[in-house]
């Protein structure tokens, strides 16, 4: 047997098996061969390569990308647990498996700590081949791991940018569209209103219909701009001051509030990290539907606000109709809708609007109800930006 450098090839005619690579960072040569003859004994079929200097490792790692490395702990001028930075240096995912006469618990443990998969004493031989298999196997899981993470990283980004482009495709469509069906409702209109009466009485039906049907999708287009803008860039974060938001929705719901006879409360709200705009979106929304689903009692609209970790947990709650426990998640999809257009108006666009907003966030939206006991939908808002969030956990 040869010294640094030395090919060993231990070959078993009973497997037929890929031959393992194993670098065996050894100055004992005699301790090699007794690495080697136990691996026989147990079955293994590989190819080894010797090395004693910490040049020859390094050189050795590049060329040769071992299936695992076997390494002394006391090599002269160096020790095996430098092995375990220099892999971590080149960035090498290879199992180290120390190898060596006497290791104090202290050493061993601190040896782990650094990377090394497991350690057996040369008077230990025997658990060699078990230790091997084991971090060949942990090795194979990590692989899986990388992969998966890798490939679910590749699908979050493709969905991102699909999203993206759906975004931007309805952006575009429904901003371009707006102009040539304004011109459709305005001549349908006008239309009705010149020759109502004076062809027969199913033209008039025609131009009702064309009429009626261009004004529900100017408001379809307007509420799917309304959807497609909530995740587009020109939102700022930054501190909220909620109780003035909610001032500002009352005022611009009071026509509203007033005709319904609706009485809507609330108590002190915090500041929340997000956008002005979009949080004020997201209150009048919901005390919108609330007032939109409303029973034959007296409306009554209560907002409230509590901490919840690093959040703020809002509820909005109401006397109105409530919602059975089966439709709880599809009312927060797109154009999804519970009643007809003649028992209530609407496109189904304002809890997915609420939903989007919430999400962007990083926060959540859900409803507890119950079919005529009234609803209280419930959204989580951060309480900070991001940096003090960072603080705040550490």
């Amino acid at each position: 047997m040869s010294g640094a450098g030395t090919k060993l090839e231990v070959q078993d005619s009973s497997q037929r098996k890929a031959k393992l690579q194993v670098l065996l960072v050894e100055d004992n040569l005699a301790d090699a061969e007794l690495m080697l003859r136990e691996l026989r004994r147990d079955g293994f079929d590989i190819a080894t390569t010797v090395v004693q200097t910490r040049a020859e490792f390094r050189r050795r790692i590049k060329e040769e990308f071992p299936d695992i490395i076997l390494a002394d702990y006391n090599l002269g001028d160096w020790r095996g647990v430098e092995a375990l930075e220099i892999l971590h240096g080149e960035a090498l995912d290879i199992p180290v498996i120390m190898v060596t006469g006497a290791l104090g618990d202290v050493t061993a443990v601190e040896c782990i700590k650094q990377g090394a998969m497991d350690y057996v004493l040369k008077d230990g031989l025997a658990r060699l081949p078990e230790a091997i298999r084991r971090a060949l196997r942990e090795k194979h899981e990590r692989s899986l791991r990388h992969q998966a993470e890798q490939d679910l990283a590749r699908k979050v980004d493709e969905l991102a940018r699909s999203n993206a482009d759906l975004e931007q495709f309805a952006y575009v469509a429904s901003h371009d569209l707006q102009e040539p069906l304004r011109m459709v409702v305005a001549y349908t209109q006008l239309l009705s209103e010149r020759y109502k009466g004076k062809l027969d009485e199913n033209a008039d039906k025609f131009l009702g219909y064309a009429s009626e049907g261009a004004l529900r999708m100017q408001v379809l287009i307007h509420d799917l701009l309304a959807f497609s803008r909530v995740g587009r860039e020109d939102a700022v974060s930054g501190s909220v001051d909620c109780n003035s938001v909610m001032e500002e929705v009352l005022q611009s719901l009071a026509s509203t509030v007033q005709e319904s006879s609706a009485v809507v409360t609330h108590g002190a709200l915090p500041d929340v990290w997000a956008d002005r705009t979009q949080v004020a979106q997201v209150l009048q929304n919901l005390i919108q539907n609330a007032i939109k689903f409303r029973s034959k009692e007296a409306l009554v609209v209560s907002v409230q606000a509590e901490k919840a970790d690093q959040n703020w947990l809002f509820s909005v709650r109401d006397n109105g109709i409530g919602i059975a426990p089966e439709y709880a998640e599809n009312i927060f999809v797109v154009f999804q809708r519970l009643h007809t257009r003649d028992e209530y108006p609407g496109n189904g666009m304002g809890l997915a609007i609420c939903k989007k907003i919430v999400e962007r966030y990083g926060g959540k939206i859900w409803v507890e109800s119950q079919a005529g006991s009234g609803s209280t939908f419930k959204f989580t808002l951060p309480a900070h930006g991001p940096e003090e969030r960072v603080v705040e956990q550490a």
